[in-house]
């Protein structure tokens, strides 16, 4: 038997897998050559920016200074070809030169100018590449992996390093589409991981069903700062979707079926006679196995949890104490704030 009494009962929608970093990204080698340092190991800190390792640049430096003397010969080249045209600007206008001379200096100095376009160009891609041997930390994280060691000659595009973002982790859980509606952005989780207690927000929910499970993916953040959880722990919560204060709130094993309706009911106990009494439902937490009465029950009611055995609607009983087999007889009255199940037994008919 349970008395009935008030409390805050949520809706509830229960999720589990594993918390992932929210980014993890591969660190490749932009050129070819030889590693002169390798400065960051698994498990270091990194900040964006920060030189992880770096490429012998010999050669790059001096193409980069090569293509830099180029550009500063084109850019000579392109002063004096301006000061030409333009003097023979000013000759032609007062008859001095043909207009031949006139062509001929202003095509000399667009020759000029392209050929200076094309000195920049290749100074900023010798710059590029010389910058490039300085492999950099892509954003704030820790290494996870060091595929290269110092000495080692390395191929353009080859993986060097694996760099995870821990400051959020994410976990991507799948949720019955009969449940997804109940799941919406920004919504509060609750987590257990790790022998610890968490909260994270849903931060995105699929726009589709997955027709080979029937179920929707959503996406939990949670915070992570001190890294203190690691990727890849599994987790188990409860994406919260509505909490009621002060409602009636029964054990979802109190509710039952009758075979010619579909609206629950309980059976209470009213005089020491077993009843039905029909009831409304509010939230229902699954998970939890509690549920919110919103009719038909009224606080200190007394109902009937489990297994019946023979009893029925009608029927007389009497509630047997634990404590009765040490004398001390405990009427339900004087127990009305116990919330655990008493035995029941039916009184002789009369």
């Amino acid at each position: 038997m349970l008395v009935v009494g008030r409390g805050m009962i949520e809706s509830a929608t229960p999720i589990n897998g594993d918390l992932r970093p929210i980014e993890e990204i591969v660190v490749r080698s932009r050129v070819e050559g030889d590693i002169i340092g390798v400065y960051a190991r698994e498990g270091q800190r990194v900040t964006r920016g920060e030189v992880l390792a770096r490429f012998d640049n010999t050669t790059q430096e001096s193409d980069r200074v090569s293509a830099a003397a180029e550009r500063d010969a084109a850019s000579s080249d392109v002063t004096n070809a301006k000061w030409n045209f333009e003097q023979s600007q000013e000759l032609f206008k007062a008859g001095a030169i043909p207009e031949r001379d006139l062509r001929a200096a202003e095509q000399a100095h667009a020759v000029a100018k392209a050929r200076l376009a094309a000195a920049e160009a290749r100074l900023k891609a010798a710059s590029q590449t010389d910058a490039d041997t300085r492999v950099l930390a892509p954003t704030t994280g820790v290494v996870s992996l060091r595929s290269v060691e110092g000495g080692e000659h390395v191929s353009r595009g080859a993986s060097l390093f694996t760099v995870v973002r821990n400051d959020i982790l994410e976990l991507e859980a799948a949720v019955p589409a009969r449940l997804s509606e109940n799941v919406k952005a920004g919504q509060v989780v609750r987590f257990a991981a790790a022998g610890r207690q968490l909260e994270g927000r849903v931060a995105r929910v699929s726009p589709t069903i997955n027709p080979a499970n029937r179920s929707v993916t959503i996406y939990i953040q949670v915070p992570n700062r001190d890294g203190t959880l690691k990727g890849n722990t599994f987790a188990t919560g409860r994406v919260i979707g509505r909490s009621v204060k002060d409602a009636l709130v029964i054990p979802t094993a109190a509710l039952r079926q009758s075979q010619q309706s579909t609206n629950p009911f309980v059976y209470r106990i009213a005089d020491d006679v077993v009843e039905h009494a029909a009831v409304t439902l509010g939230v229902v937490d699954e998970a939890l196995g509690v549920a919110e009465v919103a009719q038909g029950l009224q606080p200190g009611d007394r109902i009937i949890v489990g297994n019946i055995g023979t009893l029925g609607a009608g029927m007389r009983v009497s509630i047997i104490s634990a404590e009765r087999g040490r004398g001390r007889g405990m009427t339900a009255a004087a127990d009305s704030n116990a919330a655990k199940k008493r035995p029941l037994q039916p009184l002789p008919k009369r």
